[in-house]
């Protein structure tokens, strides 16, 4: 990422402040949100109360104090201290100031691990747990940076390669709490974060380890500074750069593993408070480098998840406080922070090229109808697949028999139940191959999909809302609000990256980011609303064709109907589309209108795909991708086999989830998601070699 494009930083009284000062005004800002942090809570007891218990004239006020606000406070400023300086020493490390616990997906990770553990029913000690999240954050962040090329190939890369492996460990996470529900109960809120403590154990315990890892990093703070000269003149300066990025790497880990342990995942305070820190003047003597940056961002941390519980409980009441995450107003603040990054910053040199995938030539007319019909062939034998599977396996002379009207009763329900899940997998599976289709070609970016343009979880916002508010709505109600959704979803993440041109880049990094504020609206609604059936949102959120009937495949049929006679009118401007930005205005293509209606046709797409079967993802990355590597380029031949591909990929997914584990089940979206995250990982080291 190159430095801040604005001219120089007018004069604030901050310059005059100095280094000590600003950090005082950092403490005292610490200390007055701590002080009215205490105030709120459900027992009613004021600040005068509180003062009275602490000079000991109110059993009660001390009891309050020490037995509820105490702990929440300093669990508030724990967290936020360990997630602000590990997403500063992450950044230091990738040089990108979008690196972040959560973009690393090191939150995800230590999530799996803890939710696993709760699964098969391990009540661990605190030293334990924490040594658990800090395994699966490890492992996490190893594989995105190995991914990203360390971080330093590309804010993009670092966004896909993070948000691709957040979404397979999240599809894993809900898969856990899913099957196991009852052991489970409780840990689909605090997968945002919880600051409701019963006492200071935790962070008494891991307080000590937090206040050790920052000052491990402080002490290395000078190499750390000549690390971000780069690696080639850090390494004559005599700094061994593959152990001091490893021992960072772990110290970044720990901290956030100590935060998760404490309180959940707390999303985007890594990524606010290091860049909230990095705004202030840089004529600040000393204030940007590493050991005055990595105390401030810590602090500054503090202020934000304390800042975050204050704010929810004034807006929403303190029984907020216990029933909505604080990570929803986080990830709220971290996804204007984001967009602000993605706007104010843009990548410099060859590191702003997409991704590069290779793709076969043109292959013959007689091989692409082979290939052709080979997948008409597997849509047909993933038809047949998913008629005869489930909870239990019936025949092909039994759906034979059904066609023909000739099936006793209890085979004409379990088919009658059966032939619209299966349309129903189809269908969203082609439209969601489609979408994608048309996403990449508009981004130029074969690792981009529907999902990280936001319109998925906009459809998503939509839809639960209308599960949780008015849940006898009919069919065309949910997907008019889930296009709704998804809809103004697009709105924002095309506006907001709209600069004098539509650049592919930041248009992906805004949609991730609007991605990450819908998921938190939506967990908003279902904490809200039915905080004690997260299984339904669990499902919906995880994609499933349970319970469907044939009046809701009508909305996706129609989409199909209309959008692939539009992209296939539209294929040789997508085709030059996809080349560069030059080419298509030599040639007379109207950009904007081609992009808006590309787009457009992609937001109708998934927002029926969404209400038809739920959030099912990387359909729209794997189908198109697989096409372009079986038939070359050219959309006219990528549509139909990415319609092909996404329909059978989606029912065979459907099928494998209703039937492995039967009489229970995995929804589709979890399928899909586990199979799609090899294969971009895949892509991603590929094109990284390349």
């Amino acid at each position: 990422m190159s430095t801040l494009t604005s001219a120089e930083v007018p004069v604030t009284p901050l310059r005059r402040v100095g280094t000590a000062g600003v950090f005082l005004l950092t403490l005292a800002a610490v200390v007055l949100l701590a002080a009215v942090h205490v105030t709120q809570g459900n027992a009613d007891v004021g600040a005068l109360d509180l003062l009275s218990g602490v000079l000991g004239g109110s059993d009660e006020g001390a009891r309050v104090l020490l037995a509820s606000r105490l702990p929440r406070l300093l669990a508030a400023v724990a967290v936020g201290a360990a997630l602000g300086a590990a997403g500063s020493l992450m950044q230091s490390i990738a040089r990108n100031p979008m690196a972040s616990p959560d973009t690393l997906a090191v939150s995800a990770g230590a999530y799996l691990a803890v939710a696993a553990a709760a699964a098969f029913g391990l009540s661990l000690p605190l030293a334990l747990s924490g040594g658990l999240a800090l395994f699966g954050g490890l492992a996490a962040a190893a594989l995105v940076l190995a991914l990203s090329g360390g971080g330093r190939t590309g804010t993009t890369r670092l966004i896909l390669a993070g948000s691709a492996t957040a979404l397979a460990l999240g599809s894993l996470t809900n898969l856990v709490m899913i099957l196991f529900e009852e052991a489970t109960h409780g840990l689909f809120a605090w997968g945002s974060g919880s600051l409701v403590q019963s006492d200071l154990n935790a962070v008494a315990q891991l307080g000590p380890l937090i206040v050790a890892c920052l000052l491990a990093a402080m002490l290395v703070g000078p190499k750390v500074d000549i690390l971000g000269l780069g690696d080639d003149t850090a390494a004559v300066l005599g700094v061994n750069v593959r152990r001091l990025r490893l021992g960072l790497t772990v110290l970044a880990v720990v901290l956030s593993a100590a935060a998760v342990t404490i309180a959940g995942p707390i999303g985007f305070v890594g990524l606010c408070a290091p860049v909230i820190v990095r705004l202030l003047p840089k004529s600040i003597p000393g204030l940007h480098r590493n050991r005055s940056l990595l105390p401030l961002s810590a602090l500054t941390g503090a202020i934000i998840v304390i800042g975050s519980d204050i704010l929810l409980r004034a807006l929403l009441g303190a029984q907020a406080g216990v029933d909505v995450p604080p990570g929803v107003v986080t990830t709220l603040l971290g996804a204007g922070v984001m967009i602000w990054l993605a706007r104010r910053y843009r990548d410099a040199g060859p590191t702003r090229q997409p991704p590069a995938v290779r793709t076969v030539a043109a292959r013959s007319r007689r091989a692409y109808l082979v290939i052709v019909a080979v997948c008409l062939t597997l849509l047909a034998a993933a038809l047949v697949l998913g008629m005869l599977g489930g909870d239990r396996w019936l025949l092909t002379g039994d759906v034979a028999n059904w066609l023909q009207g000739r099936t006793g009763r209890a085979l004409t329900f379990v088919l009658d139940q059966r032939y619209p899940r299966v349309l129903a997998a189809v269908l969203a599976g082609a439209a969601l191959a489609v979408a994608g289709a048309a996403v990449q070609a508009v981004c130029r970016n074969p690792l981009a999909e529907p999902g990280v343009l936001g319109v998925t979880a906009g459809a998503g916002v939509g839809a639960i809302a209308l599960l949780a508010f008015v849940p006898l709505a009919g069919v065309w109600s949910m997907s008019a609000v889930a296009f709704a959704g998804a809809l103004a979803a697009f709105a924002v993440v095309y506006g907001l990256s709209w600069r004098g041109g539509l650049n592919s880049d930041r248009l992906v990094l805004i949609g991730v980011a609007v991605q990450a504020a819908c998921t938190a609206v939506t967990i908003l609604i279902i904490v809200k609303s039915n905080p004690w059936n997260t299984a339904m949102a669990l499902t919906w959120l995880s994609g499933s064709t349970y319970g469907r009937v044939p009046v809701q495949l009508i909305p996706v049929a129609l989409a199909l109907v209309v959008s692939i006679p539009l992209l296939a009118w539209l294929r040789r401007d997508l085709d030059l589309l996809s080349l560069n930005e030059d080419t298509p205005r030599v040639l007379g293509v109207p950009l904007e209108p081609v992009r808006l209606a590309a787009l457009g046709a992609s937001v109708l797409l998934t927002s029926t795909a969404v209400s038809a079967v739920g959030v099912v993802g990387f359909v729209g990355l794997i189908a198109p991708h697989a096409a372009r590597a079986l038939v070359g380029a050219r959309h006219s031949r990528v549509l139909p086999v990415a319609v092909l591909l996404g329909a059978v990929l989606v029912s065979l997914a459907d099928t494998l989830g209703r039937t492995v584990i039967a009489p229970a089940q995995v929804p589709a979206g979890l399928v899909t998601a586990l199979i799609g995250t090899p294969y971009f990982v895949w892509l991603l080291w590929r094109s990284r070699a390349r």
